[in-house]
C-alpha cells in the first residue's frame, strides 16, 4: 500500500486498518512540538502565537515542516480551558509554556462557572478555531488535531489542587457535579473544533492517572468522564486519541473500557505487552521525551526502530516535550519512521 496522505494514514491507523507504515505525530496540547529551535529558525514565536490566529497557524506550519511530524496540533498548551472558565494564567515565554497562576475556586463546593459557552468566547480559543479552519482548508492532506484537556485535569486546573484531590473522596456529590459541568463545556469546545476542520481530537488527562487517583477513583472519575467526552466527540463524527500519563499497571484492567480510538501512553508503559494482552487496542507512543532531549542520534534512532519492530500503531513522543529539545533529535526520530 503506497501513496497515503498523512491524514489518511492516521485515520486508517485509528480505525485499525492496514497502512503502509505507522504515522509519526506529535498532537499538540500537552504534547507540543513548538520547540525553541523551531521558533528561532522561522521567526514564529510564543507567547504571541497563543493569542493570534495568523501567528498560531504559521507556527503550526513551521513545526510540521521543520520537525517532520505528520500533523498540525493546536493549541500549544493546556491552559485555554482553565482561563476561559476562570483561572488566572501566566502566558509564559518562548522557553516556558503557559501555567496557572491562581485557580478560580477554593473547593468543588464553592464553584460558579461562567455562562455556557465560555470557552467559545475566549480570545485564545478563537485563535485556535481560526487556525484549525485555515490549516485544514489550505493543507487537507495533513491531519489537523484539536487538543482538549481531559475532564479531571480541566477541573483540577480550576480548583485548588490539594482540595480538589481530597474532595474526590470527601465530597463525591460536589466533585461529580463540578466535573460534569466542566465536561459539558469540553463537549462544546470539541464541537467547535469539529466545525472548524479538526480531523482528530486528542484528550490529554495528566492529572487523571492511576498513580495519582488509585484504581477506584480512576474508574469512578477518569473512565467515566473521559468516556462521556469521547462519546460526544464520536457523535460529532471524529476519532479520539486518549493520553493517560504515568504507569498504567494498577489501572490496566480498565483500559479496554476507554472509548478512545487510540491510547497514548508514557515511556514506562510496555506498549507491545498491552498490544499482546488487548489485541483490539490501537496503541500510540511512546519514545521517551528524556531520550529525545538528551540522547544521542544513535539511541534515538534505535528507540524509534524498536517501536517499529514492536508493531506500535501510531508513533509519537511519550509525553510533553521539553522546549529545549534539539531539532536534530526530532528529525532523526521522524525520519527513522518515515523512511521505513
Amino acid at each position: 500500500m503506497t501513496g497515503l496522505s498523512p491524514r489518511e494514514r492516521l485515520l486508517r491507523a485509528l480505525r485499525g486498518e492496514e497502512v503502509d507504515r505507522p504515522p509519526v505525530i506529535c498532537p499538540g496540547g500537552m504534547m507540543n512540538a513548538a520547540i525553541v529551535e523551531v521558533m528561532d529558525d522561522t521567526g514564529s514565536a510564543l507567547p504571541a502565537a497563543h493569542h493570534r490566529a495568523d501567528l498560531m497557524g504559521r507556527l503550526a506550519l513551521d513545526v510540521e515542516a521543520e520537525t517532520g511530524f505528520e500533523n498540525f496540533g493546536l493549541p500549544f498548551c493546556m491552559s485555554i480551558e482553565a482561563e476561559a472558565l476562570g483561572s488566572e494564567i501566566d502566558y509564559g515565554s518562548r522557553e516556558c509554556e503557559p501555567k496557572i497562576l491562581r485557580e478560580a475556586f477554593p473547593s468543588v463546593g464553592k464553584t460558579a462557572l461562567p455562562p455556557a459557552g465560555a470557552i467559545a468566547r475566549n480570545v485564545r480559543a478563537g485563535a485556535v478555531l481560526e487556525s484549525l479552519s485555515a490549516l485544514s482548508r489550505s493543507r487537507p492532506d495533513i491531519p489537523a488535531i484539536g487538543c482538549i484537556t481531559g475532564p479531571v485535569s480541566a477541573a483540577a486546573s480550576l480548583v485548588e489542587p490539594v482540595s480538589f484531590l481530597k474532595e474526590l473522596r470527601r465530597d463525591r456529590e460536589g466533585a461529580h457535579r463540578f466535573i460534569s459541568q466542566v465536561t459539558e463545556e469540553l463537549v462544546r469546545w470539541a464541537a467547535l473544533m469539529a466545525e472548524n476542520g479538526a480531523s482528530v481530537i486528542t484528550i490529554a488527562d495528566p492529572t487523571a492517572t492511576g498513580e495519582i487517583l488509585g484504581p477506584a477513583l480512576f474508574e469512578e472519575y477518569t473512565l467515566h468522564y473521559v468516556n462521556v467526552l469521547a462519546q460526544a466527540i464520536h457523535d460529532l463524527g471524529l476519532p479520539v486519541i486518549v493520553h493517560i500519563c504515568g504507569d498504567l499497571r494498577i489501572v490496566k484492567r480498565y483500559l479496554p473500557r476507554l472509548r478512545g480510538d487510540a491510547l497514548s501512553v508514557d515511556a514506562m508503559v510496555n506498549l507491545a505487552g498491552l498490544k499482546e494482552e488487548y489485541s483490539d487496542l490501537v496503541t500510540m507512543g511512546n519514545l521517551s521525551t528524556y531520550l529525545l532531549h538528551s540522547g544521542s542520534n544513535a539511541t534515538i534512532r534505535s528507540g524509534a526502530e524498536a517501536l517499529l519492530r514492536r508493531g506500535i500503531d501510531i508513533i509519537a513522543p511519550a509525553c510533553g516535550l521539553s522546549t529545549a529539545t534539539p531539532l536534530e533529535h526530532l528529525r532523526v526520530f521522524t525520519e527513522t519512521i518515515r523512511k521505513r
